[in-house]
């Protein structure tokens, strides 16, 4: 780990570390020798980067995760993962991010390592380069504690994945399970003790796409989304919406720990609507979803991988659950918050 240098008469972030001066240069430095590897290193105002591709892509995010630490991850870990898998499930190989944060007084700095060492670690293992960041710094209550901003570069050496290309009788595959990033926060924050047996799913994903991309050569995978806020419902609702076609959801198949379903019960909210941090979604041709499930389960991150339904040649835009006594029931979305904000 690359030592970072030390503020001496300092503990925590300070309004005068916005000002330009010598206090913000000695942040800035803080925060280029904690990131170590994982940043360019260059000052400039700008990066010069080489891209060998016709074609790029390109996402930003910001990230407002309350808690901001939390057991098996943290904002940082978070802000780097959305916006690889943002890259990812477009198909493209995540290349370049840019880091920008904003910091509240007396933020303390050893909070701002942590962030740090999360995104330096997170960024190596997705194989991304931080080549550009800012810094503001607000008064104490403008902001809760920190907030990020990150800007993703990803390149294509094959065509892009669209959700217009997916296509009725194509199956839909979930890499893991889902909802345990909501029960892990909302544990830690309201107390439910669950927290030690149901950890956040957070993790790049842009490996365990580029295996799958692999072993198709490219071919049967017509579409990926990551399901983050808002849940598999508003993924699966979207994708109906715009294709014109009900998907239909075998729910006993759907994936979800023992334990989150007793947290999610606990607090009358469903699996479906919750947040995640490391799943994806993909919708495949029926040729291709023995490849395409053996690829996923081969890396950590697919492991729990499952088929859970299909896109039917039903020309109704709609989401429907097929219950275990066949019976089906439709899925409406949700038209605001089912649960507190978490990210």
């Amino acid at each position: 780990m690359t030592t970072a240098p030390v503020i001496t008469d300092t503990d925590t972030v300070i309004l005068d570390h916005g000002t330009g001066a010598r206090r913000s240069r000695e942040l800035v430095e803080l925060i280029a020798a904690t990131l170590g590897d994982a940043y360019t290193g260059e000052m400039e105002d700008s990066a010069i980067l080489r891209v060998d591709s016709s074609e790029i892509a390109i996402t930003t995010d910001s990230f407002v995760v309350d808690p901001v630490l939390f057991g098996n991850g943290d904002i940082g870990k978070i802000a780097v993962c959305g916006t690889v898998n943002d890259l990812a499930v477009a198909g493209a190989e995540p290349r370049y991010l840019t880091l920008g944060m904003i910091l509240e007084d007396g933020l303390p700095l050893s909070t701002l390592v942590r962030v740090l060492t999360s995104v330096r670690e997170t960024a190596k293992e997705a194989g991304v380069v931080i080549v550009a960041g800012d810094t503001k710094v607000v008064r104490k209550g403008e902001a809760d504690q920190i907030y990020l901003n990150t800007t993703g570069v990803g390149i294509f050496r094959r065509p892009p994945l669209r959700m217009r290309d997916v296509r009725p009788g194509d199956k839909v595959i979930l890499s893991g399970p889902i909802g345990n990033h909501t029960v892990h926060l909302l544990s830690i924050r309201e107390g439910l003790g669950f927290e030690q047996r149901v950890l956040s799913d957070c993790a790049p994903l842009n490996g365990m796409l580029a295996a799958v991309f692999e072993a198709t050569g490219g071919e049967g995978v017509h579409s990926v989304r990551d399901v983050t806020r808002g849940g598999l419902n508003a993924v699966l609702n979207e994708y109906a919406s715009s294709l014109g076609r009900t998907v239909l959801v075998d729910e006993p198949a759907l994936p979800v720990q023992a334990e989150t379903r007793m947290a999610m019960d606990m607090l009358g909210v469903s699996p479906l609507n919750a947040a995640n941090e490391g799943c994806a979604c993909l919708f495949v041709a029926p040729s291709a979803v023995d490849t395409v499930m053996e690829a996923l389960r081969s890396h950590p991150y697919g492991a729990e991988a499952v088929v859970i339904g299909e896109i039917t040649h039903e020309e109704v835009p709609r989401v429907q659950l097929l219950n275990a006594d066949g019976r089906r029931e439709t899925l409406a979305e949700l038209a605001g918050a089912e649960l507190p904000r978490l990210c």
